[in-house]
């Protein structure tokens, strides 16, 4: 309900376990290319200014399997791998001026304290904008499955990039061209190309209600109601179909429409009693609209990558039976 996920719900995505961490002997290391580098101690952290935030974490590879045709059966089953928080932290922004950046500086390559020394490139303009150092959740520590104590948040940006267990981040001329950057997390395109550091998470959306594995109880009005979320920013405008894409209505959006942040969307819908297709697509403030398979299809083909697909952000149909019985499509 809402927009917030629970912390106890949040998706979980790691590639070496979770590492057991002493927060009072963790610190954090400012290095490379800057004029001072510094270490943190999660009480340095805690004396700094801080913000709190609410944005998403998606991981590339959600709804990979749309993509690849096998649909998933439910909400949880096809766009499960998205969660939205209260992130609470301080700026990068902050930490680095502090450490003052060489001017040759245009990439920082950060790294986690798990088993597999989980690292990630970002280029710096995108550090100095929005990035968190964040060490709260949903107004509580983080937990150790989201990156206890400390973490990356960088909005609007695939979950990998969200480095956790964050205890290292180097200034750098490049990218490190690491494991998850070079060898997976990159998009395979149709001439056998791949297509590297597509960071960005596109506009999408899902109906959440009524979905795959509910079933209505009788004919009548029904609140539709879903959610739709952009790496670029706010959503715009949410656009609900009852027919199968023949004719489209505006869905209202809820009070709280944050940039890159889950928006609800809600249409009134009086259903009949008869067979019903519902879809939903999403617009972004930057004018970008929620495709369909076929057109992800035409332009990416069918070749996946190690990770199998991954940035796959197409409209989910439902179909409702006469029955009521809601099944995907």
């Amino acid at each position: 309900m809402g927009i917030i996920t629970p912390s106890s719900l949040h998706f979980e995505r790691h590639h070496s376990g979770v590492p057991t961490i002493d927060p009072s002997k963790h610190q954090l290391l400012v290095h490379g290319l800057v004029k001072h580098p510094l270490v943190f101690s999660m009480e340095d952290l805690r004396r700094l200014p801080s913000v709190s935030r609410i944005h998403f974490v998606e991981c590339a590879g959600n709804s990979g399997r749309e993509h690849a045709g096998n649909p998933g059966e439910t909400a949880q089953k096809s766009h499960g791998l998205a969660s939205c928080s209260e992130w609470t932290g301080v700026r990068l922004a902050d930490l680095l001026r502090a450490a003052g950046v060489d001017p040759a500086a245009h990439w920082l390559i950060a790294e986690g304290a798990d088993a597999g020394r989980h690292s990630r490139s970002i280029p710096l303009d995108k550090a100095m904008d929005d990035v968190l150092v964040a060490y709260g959740q949903n107004g509580e520590a983080l937990r150790p499955e989201q990156g206890y104590p400390l973490r990356l948040l960088v909005p609007g940006w695939e979950g990998n990039v969200n480095v956790k267990w964050l205890h290292r981040i180097q200034l750098s001329t490049g990218p490190a061209m690491s494991r998850d950057e070079a060898a997976s997390y990159t998009d395979f395109m149709p001439d056998g190309r791949a297509w590297q550091f597509s960071f960005e998470m596109d506009v999408k959306s899902v109906i959440t209600r009524p979905s795959g594995g509910m079933r209505l109880s009788r004919a009548g009005l029904h609140e539709i109601s879903g959610l739709a979320w952009s790496g670029r920013g706010r959503v715009s405008r949410v656009e609900v179909s009852c027919d199968g894409g023949s004719t489209w209505q505006h869905a209202a959006l809820g009070d709280l429409v944050l940039p890159k942040a889950f928006t609800r969307f809600t249409l009134p819908w009086r259903w009949d009693g008869k067979e019903a297709w519902i879809l939903s697509r999403a617009t972004d403030e930057s004018g970008d609209t929620q495709p369909t398979r076929e057109r992800i299809v035409s332009a990416r083909g069918l070749q996946s990558g190690p990770d199998g697909f991954n940035h796959y952000n197409g409209i989910k149909a439902w179909h409702v039976s006469r029955d009521g019985v809601v099944t995907h499509v």
